[in-house]
């Protein structure tokens, strides 16, 4: 195969691309805008996240000592970072103009974010003594010296910085921590109702009353992103308890290095140098933001908009799915046909009450799951805890190193144990990813399996919030796998071969690989030849590498892909039969589909692995065949509606670009239709 490096694009800044994304729908005018407000706060809190973790990662491989070259693009750390820096500025400036246009939209509708330029002079004496009265107090201005070293700045709080010049000409600098639980963020004019304004932009107005024996030369407000790439290899020791170890792991993580920066005004470069000396971070990465640089005060504004409906999405809920009853057992209905279960637009109930059932059918022996993320009042939970206390043998692999979720996890874990369940901690080498559930049944002398895989967590916040799919199955060959799955979990090791289920990590890539060579093998004969695949994020380079491979043989590929994509498509000679769109809208598409051939060839999965290298090689992952007739068909809808969406589906070109798509008389909003699809099917099985 002819080798282009223009087919890649760089994983770091293919996914600033879809964050960008996520920053173009809070300034659409399509989307009503309350909701505009709340994919500005998606924007920045992902932003944030990606700092932490692969700003932070790219940044202590600059510090290794052998240097790090991306496997597509070839670039080193050091060039990542330094073009990360530079497009992030450019998405600030865009950020700013869309925050503005919000603002200027909401003040028709009686909400204001002000500043001192807007108000009387009697409107400022009232905050002057609101904060002498109500936010002073409980402030604690430090003034940096000899005696007073740099404070420990936490992670994404707000801080005041303020230079200072004393009595006697020294020039000092100061910081006021203005993250408070005791004071609202968002402080009301008491003369102008639905007028607002920031608690830390009233301390920076009145923050010379705090250093009443200096002159104020420069002020800002300011916001630190840690690193929080932390690996619990870091810390092993194995005579310590691997929860006690990630207890550790938490407590050091959010005392790591600086990656980023934010200042709400400009300071000179002198002051910014200081600045970058305390903080031991290059001046590139102090970043002058003209926003809020904590934009999560949003959702209080919401709040003041509820009565005007018409600023929100339509209120939608999941419904019960039609293919089970409510009022039965969950586990003899799917004995007699399997079930697929499509969130949100579908309800969990059904699963939930299949977990309760089993708790207390006394034919069931055992229930086993993975769980990598779950709900914090969680009735997953619940259900486990009373099969345990009812005599079933409860096995649960809790995922430790689920990423800012280690804490509940740790919690959960305790609460599992206490209640007489099987704790499993994971793999050392692996994290365990999968979506599965493993139920077996006492039957006579013998036994039988009900098995659920799904494409998402466990979690019942997120069902609601992201597109995903719950297979439920009494195939007796897939739960014979799940056992095989879970047996090896048990022994600390992966499964080496399987006949139904695909499993990462000795399982899975392998066996992608060869039924994408099948289509490569069936173009080659003149037959039809089909690869279609929905996915997060496609990275994995030996499967990128294998698609280019049969795009050049001829074979059509379609691609949903909603995050990082490291391969264009539309390249002549080489992708030009691969389309590749994203779906960026009002649910977080989080489901994954393959689909390799077409007609009674066709292979059919859902799995929980994007085609990314650490979930097809360096995860414990799970694909799950889809055999019943009608549900294949239920997927291939969605997988071919969801293909046609002009309305919140972005196409990329050749170029890597994404842009806009036209292709129906009547734009189609595939989550919107699924969900309608949802409402008319409960609908019509009321009426029978």
């Amino acid at each position: 195969m002819k080798k282009n490096e223009k087919c890649y694009t760089n994983r770091e800044l293919s996914w600033l691309q879809f964050n960008e994304r996520v920053l173009n729908e809070a300034g659409n005018p399509r989307v009503p805008l309350a909701e505009r407000m709340t994919f500005a706060s998606i924007y920045q809190t992902n932003l944030d996240e990606f700092f932490m973790v692969r700003v932070g990662t790219l940044m202590m491989q600059m510090n290794a000592k052998e240097k790090v070259i991306e496997n597509k693009t070839g670039m080193t750390s050091e060039e990542q970072v330094k073009e990360i820096l530079a497009r992030v500025c450019l998405l600030e400036k865009k950020k700013a103009k869309i925050y503005e246009q919000l603002m200027g939209e909401l003040e028709p509708k009686g909400i204001r974010i002000i500043n001192f330029n807007r108000l009387s002079n009697e409107e400022g004496r009232l905050l002057e003594q609101y904060f002498d009265a109500h936010i002073a107090p409980f402030l604690s201005p430090m003034v940096i010296g000899k005696q007073q070293p740099f404070p420990f700045l936490a992670n994404k709080q707000l801080y005041a910085i303020v230079l200072l010049t004393s009595q006697k000409g020294k020039k000092k600098t100061g910081i006021v921590p203005c993250s408070n639980s005791v004071f609202k963020r968002l402080i009301e004019i008491p003369t102008r109702p639905g007028c607002f304004m920031l608690s830390e932009e009233l301390i920076l107005h009145f923050i010379s009353k705090l250093y009443p024996k200096y002159t104020i030369r420069e002020k800002s407000i300011m916001r630190v992103t840690r690193n929080a790439d932390i690996d619990a290899h870091d810390l092993y020791d194995e005579d310590m308890d691997y929860r006690d170890m990630m207890e550790q792991l938490i407590k050091k993580r959010v005392r790591l290095d600086p990656v980023r920066v934010e200042l709400s005004r400009k300071i000179n470069d002198e002051a910014k140098q200081e600045l970058s000396n305390f903080l031991e971070i290059g001046t590139s990465h102090i970043i002058n933001v003209k926003t809020p640089l904590d934009l999560s005060f949003v959702f209080t504004l919401q709040n003041y908009l509820r009565d005007q409906k018409e600023l929100f999405y339509e209120k939608r809920s999941p419904r019960e799915t039609p293919a089970l009853s409510m009022h039965e057992s969950i586990l003899s209905q799917v004995e007699k046909k399997d079930v697929l279960l499509s969130y949100p637009f579908e309800s969990m109930k059904p699963f939930i009450k299949m977990l309760n059932d089993a708790a207390e059918d006394p034919d069931v022996v055992s229930i086993k799951m993975t769980l990598y993320r779950v709900a914090d009042r969680s009735k997953i939970i619940d259900a486990l805890i009373e099969a345990a206390e009812n005599g079933k043998e409860v096995v649960v692999l809790v995922e430790l190193r689920a990423r800012f979720d280690e804490a509940n996890n740790i919690e959960m874990s305790h609460r599992l144990e206490d209640a007489g369940c099987q704790i499993l901690y994971g793999l050392g080498d692996y994290k365990v990813h999968s979506k599965l559930c493993l139920i077996t049944q006492k039957k006579g002398d013998s036994y039988a399996y009900i098995t659920q895989i799904g494409t998402g967590n466990y979690n019942e916040k997120t069902s609601r919030l992201y597109t995903d799919l719950s297979l439920i199955t009494a195939n007796q060959a897939i739960g014979a796998d799940a056992a095989k799955v879970f047996l090896a979990l048990q022994q600390g090791e992966t499964v080496d071969e399987v006949s139904e289920l695909l499993v990462a990590p000795k399982c899975l890539q392998n066996k992608v690989l060869e039924m994408m060579e099948e289509q490569i093998a069936n173009k080659k004969a003149g037959k039809e030849a089909y690869i279609g695949v929905k996915i997060n994020s496609l990275t994995d380079k030996v499967l990128i590498d294998k698609m280019i491979e049969a795009s050049q043989t001829g074979v059509k590929i379609d691609l949903i892909v909603r995050g990082i994509c490291c391969l264009k498509p539309q390249i002549p000679g080489v992708t030009e039969n691969i389309r590749v769109i994203s779906v960026v809208g009002r649910y977080l598409e989080h489901s994954r589909i393959y689909r390799l051939g077409v007609g009674d060839e066709e292979k059919m999965y859902i799995a929980s692995a994007d085609f990314m290298t650490r979930n097809t090689v360096r995860r414990v992952e799970v694909a799950a065949p889809v055999y019943d007739p009608a549900i294949r068909e239920r997927i291939r809808y969605i997988f071919d509606t969801i293909m046609k969406d002009d309305e919140k589906g972005k196409e990329q070109n050749a170029e890597g670009i994404y842009e806009d798509r036209h292709i129906n008389e009547e734009p189609v909003n595939s989550q919107e239709i699924f969900f309608q699809d949802a409402y008319e099917a409960c609908q019509k099985e009321d009426r029978k």
